[in-house]
């Protein structure tokens, strides 16, 4: 890379008014409105850039002192801070440059699934807003037609290293390039579309398989799905976090489905068969005669599928046996027959137990 004085055509000891100078004659002769041409153009942006660096005076230094071997004319008197800096590894220099390239941040959102989703799993498509891969510069970070320039302060290594007298004698630290952080490179056109980010934001469609048996808390690792990389890094993970809506007829309890199966009198007095609507379709179930209220139904496999092992849980059928509360006479009289006939004992105080509800999920979770 051609050297910043040479290119302003300034003496290295030069004020910075001569430079200002000396930049405004080359910018007046080299301006594109002025001269048009191609070799003009790259000849103008040389000059600027010579011009920002030499015109700042941190930046001029640290140009120097790169070109004199970082010592810095050895004049430069540090005290107990850059001594400690570099033997505890604060101001020590790393092994080359740092790569502009970094993994992106992993991402998390949470997803609604319903009970009968959750039965044999379910398939959607999530939108996500999140950082993309920029199309237009690929993740170079740079526009079309060009590429990251080699830092003419630290000259690619990253860092810049001075001398430093101490106590102990001549010491070397190191830091960062200020000029381009770290990279060694600098991008003097960045991409337009992502302004040197290599990245946008975007809304993208994620294809998404929930398994079966997932309950809410669950979190479900998508490796690469998460937010793209700058400058073309690798994407992050995305995480989704389940959450089972309630249902109004059935509950969970594990892999076992619970729910409550109200039956008249007359059924559990003589017995039927009752048809269910499940999650997955129809369950015909036996109601044996006598049955009796807060009694448990238990169909084998038709609960949810087990999300780690094989096979299904069961669906559990709470009875509740319905007494009716208007009889016609007729009815009445019958009933009065049917309880002379039995000859039933008076009512008579038992033993406190708790209520149906109570009952019913004493025996579902028992």
């Amino acid at each position: 890379m051609a050297d910043h004085y040479e290119v302003l055509g300034v003496a290295r000891d030069a004020t910075p008014d001569e430079i200002k100078k000396a930049y405004r004659r080359l910018a007046r002769e080299l301006h594109p409105d002025v001269n048009p041409g191609a070799e003009a153009s790259e000849r103008f942006k040389s000059v600027t850039h010579a011009y920002d660096v030499l015109s700042d005076p941190k930046q001029r230094q640290q140009y120097d002192l790169g070109d004199q071997g970082g010592f810095g004319g050895g004049q430069n008197f540090g005290g107990f801070g850059d001594i400690f800096e570099t033997f505890f590894g604060a101001g020590q220099q790393t092994r080359g440059p740092r790569s502009r390239r970094e993994r992106g941040q992993d991402a998390l959102i949470r997803v609604e699934v319903g009970l009968d989703e959750v039965v044999f799993g379910t398939h959607r498509e999530i939108e996500v807003d999140t950082a993309v891969l920029c199309q237009t510069c690929q993740g170079s970070c740079c526009q079309p037609g060009t590429s990251p320039v080699t830092c003419d302060i630290c000259h690619g290594t990253g860092s810049i290293q001075r001398a430093v007298r101490s106590l102990l004698g001549n010491v070397m630290t190191s830091s960062p390039c200020g000029t381009c952080r770290g990279y060694g490179t600098v991008i003097a056109t960045p991409c337009v579309t992502c302004q040197g980010q290599g990245r946008v934001r975007a809304r993208r469609t994620v294809p998404v398989d929930i398994p079966a048996g997932v309950d809410t808390g669950v979190r479900l690792q998508m490796p690469g799905s998460g937010e793209a990389g700058p400058a073309g890094g690798p994407n992050g993970d995305l995480y989704l976090e389940i959450k089972v809506k309630n249902h109004d007829v059935f509950s969970r309890n594990g892999d076992d489905l619970l729910a409550t199966l109200e039956v008249s009198m007359t059924d559990a007095i003589l017995g039927t068969t009752a048809k269910i609507e499940a999650l997955d379709g129809d369950v015909d179930v036996e109601i044996r005669a006598g049955l009796q209220s807060g009694e448990i139904l238990t169909v084998k496999e038709r609960g949810v599928t087990k999300l780690r092992g094989n096979g299904r849980g069961d669906l559990k059928v709470g009875v509740q046996v319905v007494t009716p509360t208007k009889l016609s006479s007729k009815e009445r009289d019958l009933m009065q027959q049917f309880a002379a006939s039995k000859k039933a004992p008076a009512p008579a105080l038992s033993h406190f137990q708790q209520g149906l509800f109570a009952r019913l999920r004493d025996r579902f979770l028992g």
